[in-house]
């Protein structure tokens, strides 16, 4: 690869823990001769506290979303979550160095930061594709009047506190029950672990390319989570017979009013997520330390040979 290496730094000046990683982290690749780049938000929050930011590059005003090689996230799973939004549309990959306190799409945590960027260099990891999630709305006409994406949920909720949500479920065209309840969850496997799994929802492993729905506090019999297909299509009509409205949220970041009689369709996005992974480490062992999983007693699979340090079984 020729011309000079685009790095994109994902960072926030609300904290000081941030700052400090962003100022290391620059440092770092500019010693490297990589090109630190950072979003027009970051660098005019930044350069506040840190003026040598003033002379980085911009994403898209500098330097264009294709030339990006790769975004280093610090922060925990929300500033992930924005990284991906800055970085759609391009090639790049999202790496998340995790200043967060679960931080469970972060790849690395803030003691092996030095390590991360040093790999990132020598250009030492693997890229893992996860499934998103094509979101539509359509008006009672049928046309489409918004369009979005999601890594993590596309969630339908009621807009008002005092007021339920009247929706009908369907999956690839065919109506399967209809209800009062405060939401629908639709969720990624890479989502599973966040609302989903508040709401009840099935943890579902990374490797298992599948599409959750989780009534929120359904008033009906039949109300269960559901495990679809990957190329399954999910829709959510907003009944026109309801007492309120209800709103869209899209990883927690984007949103759209919904009034009676709008029908939100979900289905697989021809374009995943690429995160960047240092670590082979299984995803029970992310599970397990993450939420501090209780494994005392474990003995272990029986006559294996011993495994070399980072691998499981």
């Amino acid at each position: 690869m020729t011309g000079p290496r685009h790095i994109l730094v994902v960072a926030h000046a609300r904290r000081d823990d941030t700052v400090e990683a962003a100022e290391r982290v620059i440092q770092e690749l500019r010693s490297a001769g990589a090109v630190p780049v950072l979003s027009e938000e970051d660098r005019s929050e930044l350069i506040q506290i840190l003026p040598q930011c003033a002379d980085l590059p911009a994403l898209g005003a500098d330097v264009p979303l294709a030339d990006i090689e790769l975004a280093i996230v610090l922060g925990g799973d929300g500033t992930i979550l924005r990284a991906a939004e800055l970085v759609r549309g391009g090639t790049a990959p999202v790496l998340g160095i995790n200043l967060g306190h679960v931080g469970f799409l972060a790849e690395s945590e803030r003691d092996d930061m030095d390590e991360a960027v040093a790999r990132v260099i020598a250009r030492d990891y693997r890229v893992e594709e996860r499934l998103a999630l094509s979101v539509r709305v359509k008006d009672v006409s049928g046309a489409v009047i918004y369009e979005t994406w999601a890594l993590n949920e596309a969630t339908v909720e009621k807009a008002s506190r005092e007021r339920m949500l009247e929706v009908v479920i369907e999956v690839d065209g065919r109506p399967l029950s209809s209800f009062g309840c405060d939401g629908v969850v639709v969720s990624t496997p890479t989502g599973s672990t966040a609302y989903n799994f508040s709401a009840g929802g099935p943890v579902i492993w990374p490797t298992v390319e599948a599409i959750a729905v989780v009534p929120l506090s359904a008033h009906a019999l039949f109300a269960k989570p559901l495990v679809l297909g990957p190329e399954a299509s999910v829709a959510i009509e907003v009944l026109a017979r309801t007492n309120g409205t209800g709103i869209l949220w899209c990883d927690g970041r984007r949103s759209h009013d919904l009034p009676p009689g709008a029908r939100v369709v979900v289905r697989r996005s021809s374009e995943p997520v690429r995160l960047a992974r240092l670590h082979p480490a299984a995803f029970t062992d992310r599970l397990v330390d993450k939420f501090h999983l209780p494994v005392t007693g474990w003995r272990g699979p029986d006559a294996l040979p011993a495994r070399p340090s980072g691998r499981t079984a």
